[in-house]
């Protein structure tokens, strides 16, 4: 059994209670951490060679760069408000200071960088939302750092699944450097559950079942996804969140769908009624 779930733990004295890192995961390209700082708490990093997207997924914080400086941003106190985050991006070659105005909780999402793009604020008005999937595997999305948005390798993406519906579905997978049919992105899950004492299901499967992994995930858990497919189950009674980023070698989300199971998204459409104009 591969170890793929890393577990929250309580926040230590910079506030951390998550850490992902290449060296930890076995991988290349992705880091991910998540802080849980207190009102007046303070968190400052260097990037070094790697590019930050700073997700604030609960609380107002001040987020300080070498250039830029942003003020009492942050809006949601719970992600299950649904509302799109503030987040900010900041290249390679830079810093970050987040000072938390409020209890603040706040996901570092890192890549390796090339410094080819400025520090920047992703507001919630520039995120991208979108319904995707119908009937039981609907969820939204919150697209916060797409490809079509500049970065030079991470993709961050925020997903709500309501409850008893499945996401990620039909499971799909992008662990080939196959363009331009499939791309290789290392991802990592990091899940919320509502009621927090909950839990969701995801799966981690490759073609030959050489990985072939059942996860039970608990509110604050994040998910390793090294290869293969990769759906994820809101029990009944409980929504599920989660945030992924996403990093490999080519700066582009081309997945490939599970042969035995794409059946099943033409089937949601076919028998989606129709809805009339305006509507």
């Amino acid at each position: 059994m591969r170890d793929l779930i890393v577990p929250g733990r309580k926040p230590d004295e910079e506030g951390k209670v998550l850490s992902v890192t290449p060296e930890s995961a076995g991988w290349k390209y992705v880091g991910f951490e998540v802080y849980a700082l207190r009102k007046g708490q303070a968190l400052k990093k260097e990037t070094g060679d790697q590019e930050v997207c700073i997700v604030l997924l609960t609380g107002k914080s001040h987020i300080y760069t070498e250039r830029e400086k942003w003020e009492n941003i942050g809006q949601r106190m719970n992600v299950f408000e649904k509302t799109p985050p503030y987040s900010v991006y900041v290249p390679s070659g830079d810093f970050y200071k987040v000072e938390a105005v409020t209890d603040a909780e706040l996901a570092i999402c890192s890549a390796p960088g090339k410094g080819t793009h400025p520090a920047r604020l992703i507001a919630p008005h520039d995120v991208g939302v979108e319904k995707r999937g119908a009937g039981n595997i609907e969820r939204k999305i919150h697209n916060i750092l797409p490809e079509y948005q500049p970065a030079d390798s991470l993709l961050v993406v925020e997903v709500f699944t309501p409850e008893g519906n499945w996401s990620s579905y039909p499971p799909h997978k992008h662990d080939q450097d196959n363009l331009p049919h499939e791309s290789y992105l290392e991802e990592t899950y990091y899940h919320k559950v509502n009621p927090d004492h909950g839990f969701a299901v995801q799966r981690v499967y490759s073609d030959d079942r050489t990985l072939d992994e059942t996860l039970i995930v608990k509110n604050g858990d994040a998910v390793l996804v090294p290869e293969g497919y990769h759906p994820v189950s809101a029990p009944p009674g409980y929504e599920v969140y989660y945030l992924n980023v996403m990093a490999g070698p080519v700066r582009t989300w081309k997945f490939h769908n599970d042969p035995d199971h794409e059946w099943v998204m033409e089937s949601k459409l076919e028998t989606k009624p129709l809805r009339k104009e305006g509507e």
